[in-house]
């Protein structure tokens, strides 16, 4: 969960202009299977991350959740394998799927059932009256090596996508590609921006 209020805005406004841009993608064109299902599962996904920025969103379910965005992820590899035909298409296909296993990670995350090292990790809330010394004691639980792995190679992962679909979209914006694809690599920099930022505060309280 992002703690910092501005940040938590910032990360809604990214997601939910993404899910607009994805929204509107689905219903004003038709296309081909595979596009749909690629602007579908990605207008979720942005819906499930601006949920996912708020507080509130602690008290929903996430075993489900993370179970969809797992098959979305395999959805998206088994049609980079099978429904498309170009290298660069496949390569697309696969970081989207990339992009869906990194949700399911945020919601197992969340859930201290599903990840019991990052629950045990947390330090004991204080309650009145109790001594307040214990607060100078070292912490004795730390998040295992893998789980800090995880989340660095997540941040600092999706800060780069963030960078190159910035810059795919202002070369586009130069060669006055159509706008629905300059948007596209638009809306990709917002939700690699975005993720960065979430795989960020399973490092840090932000």
């Amino acid at each position: 969960m992002i703690h910092d209020i501005v940040l938590r805005w910032v990360v809604t406004g990214l997601f939910a202009l993404t899910a607009v841009e994805y929204g509107a993608a689905v219903i004003t064109k038709p296309r081909p299977w595979t596009s749909a299902v690629n602007h579908a599962l990605h207008f979720v996904m942005a819906v499930a991350m601006v949920v996912m920025a708020w507080p509130w969103s602690a008290k929903l379910p996430t075993t489900g959740p993370a179970v969809f965005f797992l098959l979305a992820a395999v959805t998206f590899v088994a049609m980079a394998i099978f429904a498309v035909g170009t290298t660069s298409r496949r390569e697309l296909y696969a970081y989207h799927g990339v992009m869906m296993l990194a949700t399911a990670w945020m919601y197992v995350v969340m859930d201290g059932h599903l990840m019991p090292a990052r629950s045990s990790a947390q330090p004991e809330m204080s309650m009145p009256g109790m001594d307040m010394s214990a607060m100078n004691m070292p912490a004795t639980n730390e998040s295992p090596v893998w789980y800090s792995a995880i989340g660095w190679v997540g941040a600092v992962g999706f800060a780069l996508a963030a960078v190159f679909w910035t810059y795919r979209y202002v070369v586009d914006r130069r060669r006055k590609v159509t706008p629905r694809r300059s948007l596209g690599d638009l809306g990709q920099a917002m939700m690699a921006a975005g993720m960065a930022i979430f795989f960020l505060t399973t490092l840090f309280r932000i």
